[in-house]
């Protein structure tokens, strides 16, 4: 890695071999939360990186990453980390998860020469990226955010369950932007309320939180909230719904306040979940979607170039 590589996002986590069951099927999709922020970042026109692990027999993840001019950090491990997730409903906040493998751990080292205005934590289960990492983006002076998922699961077996750590309070201290679920929020904050959750997350040290649940997005900054739906025509690829909605709202944040972020989050995610699989549609397809469900708050004077 050398120190010319400089972009807008780098999203850091390892690549998943997703099994996904829901009450419509069993689908079998290439996955992990830095899959699904790229994905969406790039096809808003940011020039992104991933660095990530998987077995050598999932190189062709990293030749889609080049193809679709995603710069990829790889290292090759025994095994790709094996998810499965089940949707026993069609409230997608509401899922069980199992690992049948991992790739193992990212650490500073493999950011090294990587200079970006904004990065990414997207791991899937603790361990996977550790505090390092975190400090160095900080120590760079680089807009961090990260998704709680990588920090408060655990594997136990092959189970993965929610566990508090001990680390916790200066993980988040760290962080310009905090990402969690509904689920995620009242297991670590007690508040089923997410208005309620945002707020204590925030005491906690985030400058930012975005907080996803099966109706939309909240975004709590400097004290003010804006809850955000989304709208998908269809909901047939729920998995990566928060994924995609972090890399948007970090991808758009660089340039935008946090409303606006906020809004280009929503309707990325949105299109995103009526279809499988990392977002893949154009920045038009946002612009019209945002037209016509968010334009009433929305000026669009100079907004994404």
């Amino acid at each position: 890695m050398k120190s010319e590589n400089t972009y807008d996002l780098v999203c850091i986590g390892n690549y998943t071999k997703d099994t996904i069951i829901s009450p419509s099927g069993v689908k079998y999709v290439d996955g992990g939360a830095m899959n699904y922020s790229a994905y969406a970042a790039s096809k808003l026109g940011l020039k992104v990186a991933v660095v990530t692990r998987l077995a050598e027999e999932d190189r062709r993840v990293v030749d889609k990453f080049l193809t679709s001019g995603i710069d990829c950090y790889v290292t090759y491990t025994p095994a790709s980390t094996c998810m499965k997730l089940e949707y026993p409903t069609n409230n997608p906040d509401i899922r069980n998860l199992s690992v049948a493998s991992t790739a193992g751990s990212i650490s500073s080292k493999d950011i090294e020469g990587i200079q970006s205005k904004a990065a990414i934590i997207g791991s899937s289960l603790r361990g996977e990226v550790g505090l390092d990492i975190i400090r160095t983006f900080n120590d760079k002076g680089v807009l961090l955010g990260a998704d709680v998922q990588g920090f408060v699961r655990v594997l136990r077996d092959q189970n993965l369950v929610y566990e508090v750590w001990d680390e916790m309070q200066e993980t988040l201290s760290y962080l310009d932007v905090l990402k969690s679920d509904a689920v995620e929020a009242e297991f670590l904050t007690g508040e089923a309320d997410i208005y309620k959750a945002a707020r204590k997350y925030s005491q906690m040290g985030p400058k930012e939180i975005v907080l996803t649940h099966k109706d939309g997005l909240l975004v709590l900054s400097d004290g003010e909230f804006h809850q955000l739906g989304f709208y998908p025509q269809k909901l047939n690829g729920r998995s990566g719904r928060g994924d995609t909605c972090i890399g948007t709202y970090m991808a758009m944040r660089i340039s935008l306040n946090p409303y606006e972020a906020g809004i280009w989050a929503a309707a990325v995610t949105s299109l995103k979940m009526e279809k499988l699989g990392p977002f893949d549609r154009s920045k038009e397809d946002v612009l019209t979607l945002i037209r016509e469900k968010y334009s009433s708050s929305l000026s669009h004077g100079g907004i994404c170039g």
